[in-house]
C-alpha cells in the first residue's frame, strides 16, 4: 500500500498546473472543477487547494459556480479574459442555449455608438450577472431564445453565438426599456440598418411572434425610409392592431401624434431617424 501511493503523489502534485497548461494548448481559458478532478484523479479538495496555490493564475466566476476561468498574464490587470473566449464553455457546462445580443451584438456589427461596460447576453432563465474582476456580464431572459437566428462571431479567439443583423434589431426594440429607453436603441440600431437582409427579418418576424415589438420596429424602420423593410414587418402583422405607444417606459402614453398604419402613438420625442 505504502508503494502505490508513493507513485501516486508525483503525478498529483501539480496536477492542476498540467491541466490549465493543457487546456490553455487546446485554446480554451475556462473550466468547470469537476474537469480538474475527474482528469488527474484528484479530490475535489485538493483540486481547490491546487487552485488556490495557483494565486490570480485562476477566478472563479462566481461564489456559487464551480467554474473557472483561467487568466493570462495579458488579462491580469482585468482580472478575467474577455467573455467571448469562455461564455461558449460557461454555457455548455450550464447546459443552457445563449447568445450574445443587444448592444454588444450590435457592436461586433460596428454600431458602438456608447463604450460598453458590460456584455449582454441573452438566455432562457434568470440569471444573477456576473462581476468577475473588471469583466461585467449581463443577463437578459428570453423564453424561445432558441429560436432566435443566430451565427458565428466571426474573428472570434473562441466559438460563440451571436444574434443576426435583423434579431439585434428586434432585440434592441423588445428591451429598451432596460437598455435606457427607445432612443438609446434606436441609436445602436440605425447603423444596422444596412446589414439587414428581407430573408433574415422574415425569419426573426416568423420566430418571435411579438406583435407590439414588430409595430415599434415596423413604424422605425418606416420612418427611417427603410421602405422595404417596413413592408416586410407591416404584412407579418394581423390587419386589426392594438394602438400602442412607441415608448411603454414613457411616463405619459398619451401624448404625440398617431401613426395609423403601425397604430403607435409616438410618445418619444426626437428619435432622429
Amino acid at each position: 500500500m505504502t508503494v502505490v501511493e508513493n507513485t501516486r503523489k508525483p503525478r498529483l502534485r501539480g496536477a492542476a498546473t498540467r491541466f490549465i497548461n493543457a487546456r490553455l494548448a487546446a485554446g480554451r481559458v475556462a473550466f468547470p472543477l469537476a474537469d480538474l478532478v475527474e482528469q488527474p484523479g484528484l479530490s475535489v479538495t485538493a483540486a481547490r487547494n491546487q487552485l488556490l496555490r495557483l494565486g490570480d493564475s485562476t477566478v472563479r466566476v462566481s461564489p456559487r459556480q464551480q467554474f473557472f476561468l483561467i487568466v493570462g498574464p495579458e488579462h491580469r490587470a482585468m482580472g478575467a479574459p474577455p467573455p467571448a473566449w469562455w461564455l461558449e464553455d460557461y454555457f455548455g457546462w450550464l447546459g443552457h442555449p445563449y447568445y450574445l445580443a443587444l448592444q454588444s451584438a450590435a457592436e461586433t456589427y460596428g454600431s458602438c455608438p456608447q463604450a460598453l461596460q458590460r456584455t449582454q447576453v441573452i438566455t432562457n432563465v434568470a440569471r444573477r450577472d456576473i462581476e468577475v474582476g473588471r469583466i461585467r456580464v449581463r443577463f437578459f431572459v428570453k423564453r424561445g431564445v432558441s429560436n432566435t437566428p443566430t451565427q458565428p462571431l466571426a474573428n472570434a479567439f473562441a466559438p460563440m453565438r451571436v444574434s443576426t443583423p435583423a434579431a439585434t434589431a428586434f432585440d434592441l426594440i423588445r428591451y429598451a426599456a432596460r437598455l435606457g429607453g427607445i432612443g438609446r436603441a434606436v441609436e445602436t440600431l440605425l447603423p444596422l440598418l444596412p446589414l439587414i437582409s428581407v430573408p433574415d427579418l422574415r425569419r426573426v418576424l416568423e420566430a418571435e411572434n411579438e406583435t407590439a415589438t414588430t409595430q415599434r420596429l415596423g413604424y422605425i424602420l418606416s420612418t427611417a425610409g427603410r421602405s422595404e423593410l417596413a413592408e416586410v414587418v407591416r404584412s407579418s402583422l394581423p390587419a386589426k392592431l392594438t394602438l400602442i405607444p412607441l415608448s411603454p417606459s414613457k411616463a405619459d402614453r398619451t401624448r404625440g401624434n398617431v401613426v395609423q398604419l403601425w397604430r403607435i402613438r409616438d410618445n418619444a420625442g426626437d428619435l432622429r431617424l
